[in-house]
């Protein structure tokens, strides 16, 4: 479990457990609790935005190219700068780098499952993606969950840190409104692989994919999805916080899948061409997972019931 999963455990207030107990079981410093993180500055944002317009034309550019491009713009960016901020986007470059480490026993890392295999009915694929959404003063992260087949936007989140959380609850919502797919592809990010993620999948019997490290192009369809809400929507809009990017992308996602038509998909919508390929007998969808907040926050007491009882 990260260290953002852990501090995200931590309730002020529980009876017979003060703030400090809490950090000192779940190894974390009291003071990382109340920490509240300096927000980057207007030249990084700005500079955030133009990596991210770079990298969606340039989807194999490094730091080290990227500081090069940039530099041929007139913008003066070191490579250290430029590659924290990358990270910090979650951008990285397509090529298969050497595997120099291996990853966290709790974070298993699934094989990729899609190759050569035939997509052609809803339900049968389903994948996630995580990409970067600039705003007047910060940036947010973005989740969707998409249909392989039909490219049909099944549910969304945004947040301000890059934690499980919002993954899960996008998750979730598929799975309450759109019952279950056969197999669940995403990339290896910390999200995707952590155990409250990949826990859910296997409770419900969804076999998980993954894509290889540093290929996103084996997560095709949504990354052509991001390349198209940025150009068609986000970059055309002065966003100036969370709310305005929240309507801006709820009405682009809405448009996507119920207007758009889709030359791979017959001249129809993804919504169109997701419900023309559900069996109308669909299986019940409300036994699937406990989706409420109610029912999430009681997954986290029991977490830290766990962690005191040990």
């Amino acid at each position: 479990m990260s260290r953002v999963e852990r501090k995200a455990m931590i309730a002020p207030g529980r009876p017979g457990l003060s703030v400090s107990r809490q950090c000192r079981l779940l190894s974390i410093s009291r003071s990382s609790f109340y920490y509240a993180p300096r927000g980057e500055s207007p030249e990084n944002l700005a500079l955030m935005r133009r990596i991210d317009e770079l990298f969606l034309k340039y989807p194999f550019y490094g730091s080290r190219q990227m500081v090069r491009q940039l530099r041929r713009e007139g913008v003066g960016a070191g490579r250290h700068r430029v590659r924290r901020l990358m990270r910090l986007m979650g951008l990285e470059a397509i090529y298969q780098a050497p595997r120099t480490s291996a990853p966290h026993p709790a974070h298993r890392i699934y094989p990729y499952l899609l190759r050569d295999l035939t997509v052609d009915r809803p339900d049968h694929v389903w994948c996630a993606d995580i990409t970067y959404i600039p705003v007047r003063r910060g940036f947010l992260y973005l989740v969707a969950i998409m249909d392989w087949a039909t490219r049909h936007v099944l549910a969304w989140r945004l947040s301000n840190t890059m934690d499980t959380r919002f993954c899960s609850e996008a998750l979730n919502e598929a799975l309450a409104e759109f019952g279950r797919p056969e197999i669940f592809n995403t990339d290896q990010g910390s999200q995707f692989t952590s155990l409250d993620f990949t826990g859910v999948l296997k409770d419900v019997g969804i076999t998980i994919s993954m894509d290889g490290r540093g290929r996103c192009l084996d997560n095709i369809f949504i990354e052509r999805l991001w390349r198209s809400l940025k150009y068609e929507a986000v970059y055309l809009h002065e966003m100036t916080d969370g709310f305005a990017a929240e309507r801006v992308i709820g009405q682009w996602i809405e448009f996507y899948n119920t207007e758009r038509p889709h030359s791979a998909l017959d001249g129809r919508t993804p919504a169109e061409a997701y419900s023309a390929g559900k069996p109308v007998d669909m299986m019940d969808k409300a036994d699937a997972l406990p989706t409420s907040p109610q029912a999430q926050q009681q997954q986290r007491d029991d977490s830290i019931s766990r962690v005191l009882a040990a």
